[in-house]
C-alpha cells in the first residue's frame, strides 16, 4: 500500500513537472511581438535586425533538435531537461539587461533551452505514460498555448506599469522558469531503471512514415507562425483597427487552446488518426480560402483557423509518440520532425512577407497558405497511421493490420 501511494505521488509530481515545463516553452517568445516597436526604438535597431528576435529561436530549434537524442543518451533525458531549464532561465534573465547584446544573447539561450524541451517532452510521455499519450499531449499543448496567449496579452500592460518597461516585461518570466527548475529537480535526482533509459538512436531519415510526420509538423508550424506574424496586418489592410486586429489574433489563440482540449476524446474514439488529422487540416484550408475570397469576415476566419490550428498542433505532437515504437524512437522522431518543422516555421513568415511585397497585396501569400494546407491535408492520410520502429539498426515502417 505504501509503495503504491509512493508511486502515485511520484507520478503526480512528474505530471506537474511536465506541465510546468510545457508552460515555459512559449511564453518567453510570444511576449516579444507586442513589444517589438518599443524595443526597436529604445535600442535603435533596424527593422530587419529587430525581426531576428522572432526568427532566432526558430533557427535554434532547427539547429539544436537533431542533437538532443545523443545528448539525452549521454546525460539522461531527465538531467538534460533540467540543464535546458537552467539555460532557459539564464536566457530570460539576460533579456532583463537593457542592451542589444543581452537581448540577442538571451534570445539564443532561450531558443536552445526550449528546443531541448520540445524534443524531450514527447519521448518522456511515451516512456513514462505510454497508455496516456493523447491525454497528456493535449494537456501540455493546452498549457503551452494558454500561457503563450496570456504572455502576449500582458506584455504591453506590464511594460507600462513595471519599473524598467519592456525589459522587465520580457525578463519577469524568469520567475516562472525558476519554478520549473525547482519542480524538475526531483526528476533529476530520481534513479531510472535501465529499461526506462532513452538510448542514442539515429534519426529515421529513411522512413517514409517519419517524413510524413515531419511534413505534418512542419506544415502546421508554418501555418501557426505565419498567422501570428501576419494575420493582424492582413486584417488592418482590410479596414480593421490595430486594436481590433490584435483582439482577433488573441481570439485565434484562445479558440486553438479550447480546441486542443477536445482532441484526447477524439483520439480515444478513433482507431487511428487519419480521418481526424485530415478533417482538421481541411478546416485550416477552409480558413485560408475564406481569407482569400471574403477577407471582410475576419471574425469568422479567425475562429475557423483557431479550430483547425489547435487540433493540428496536438495531433502533430501526438504523432511523435503514437507513431514511435518506444521512447528511444520517439526521441529520434521528435528531433527529426521538430528540426525540419521549425526550419519551415522560420522561413514561412519571411516568404509570406516577400510575396506580399512583390505582389503588393495579400492574394499571392494567402494562396501559398492554401497550397500548404492542401499539402498538409494529403500528408495527414499517411501520418495518422502506422509505426516507426527500430530493427537491427534500421528504421523501417510497420503498417498495422486492420485490427491494430
Amino acid at each position: 500500500m505504501e509503495n503504491t501511494l509512493t508511486r502515485r505521488s511520484g507520478q503526480a509530481l512528474l505530471v506537474w513537472g511536465l506541465l510546468v515545463v510545457a508552460a515555459n516553452l512559449r511564453a518567453s517568445l510570444t511576449g516579444v511581438g507586442p513589444l517589438l516597436d518599443r524595443v526597436q526604438a529604445d535600442l535603435g535597431l533596424a527593422p530587419a535586425v529587430a525581426g531576428l528576435l522572432n526568427t532566432l529561436p526558430l533557427l535554434a530549434f532547427a539547429a539544436v533538435s537533431p542533437l538532443v537524442p545523443r545528448l539525452a543518451a549521454r546525460w539522461g533525458a531527465d538531467q538534460l531537461l533540467g540543464y535546458a531549464l537552467v539555460v532557459l532561465t539564464l536566457g530570460i534573465a539576460l533579456r532583463w539587461v537593457p542592451t542589444a547584446v543581452g537581448l540577442f544573447a538571451g534570445t539564443v539561450l532561450i531558443g536552445t533551452g526550449i528546443a531541448v524541451g520540445n524534443v524531450l517532452l514527447p519521448s518522456l510521455i511515451k516512456r513514462d505514460f505510454p497508455s496516456k499519450v493523447g491525454l497528456l499531449t493535449s494537456a501540455y499543448a493546452t498549457v503551452m498555448g494558454g500561457v503563450a496567449a496570456v504572455a502576449s496579452g500582458v506584455a504591453v500592460p506590464i511594460s507600462e506599469v513595471a519599473p524598467g518597461g519592456w525589459y522587465t516585461a520580457l525578463g519577469c518570466w524568469v520567475l516562472f522558469s525558476l519554478v520549473a527548475v525547482l519542480l524538475w529537480l526531483p526528476q533529476m535526482r530520481a534513479p531510472r531503471r535501465a529499461a526506462q533509459a532513452i538510448r542514442a538512436h539515429r534519426l529515421p531519415w529513411g522512413s517514409g512514415l517519419a517524413w510524413a510526420v515531419t511534413a505534418f509538423m512542419g506544415l502546421q508550424s508554418l501555418g501557426f507562425y505565419v498567422v501570428v506574424t501576419w494575420l493582424p496586418q492582413v486584417f488592418q489592410d482590410n479596414g480593421m483597427s490595430a486594436a481590433g486586429a490584435g483582439w482577433l489574433l488573441f481570439l485565434f489563440q484562445a479558440v486553438a487552446v479550447l480546441t486542443s482540449l477536445a482532441v484526447p476524446g477524439a483520439l480515444r474514439w478513433a482507431r487511428d488518426q487519419r480521418a481526424l488529422a485530415t478533417i482538421c487540416s481541411a478546416i485550416m484550408l477552409l480558413g485560408y480560402l475564406g481569407l482569400l475570397v471574403a477577407p471582410g469576415s475576419a471574425l469568422l476566419w479567425s475562429v475557423v483557423l483557431g479550430l483547425g490550428g489547435g487540433a493540428c498542433l496536438v495531433l502533430a505532437l501526438a504523432f511523435i509518440s503514437l507513431r514511435a515504437q518506444d521512447a528511444t524512437v520517439a526521441g529520434a522522431l521528435s528531433a527529426m520532425a521538430q528540426s525540419i518543422g521549425y526550419l519551415l516555421a522560420a522561413v514561412g513568415p519571411v516568404i509570406f512577407g516577400l510575396l506580399h511585397t512583390m505582389s503588393s497585396g495579400w492574394q499571392a501569400p494567402i494562396t501559398l497558405m492554401c497550397v500548404a494546407a492542401a499539402g498538409q491535408t494529403i500528408v495527414a492520410l499517411v501520418a495518422g497511421w502506422g509505426t516507426v520502429h527500430s530493427a537491427d539498426g534500421q528504421v523501417p515502417d510497420r503498417v498495422p493490420s486492420p485490427g491494430h
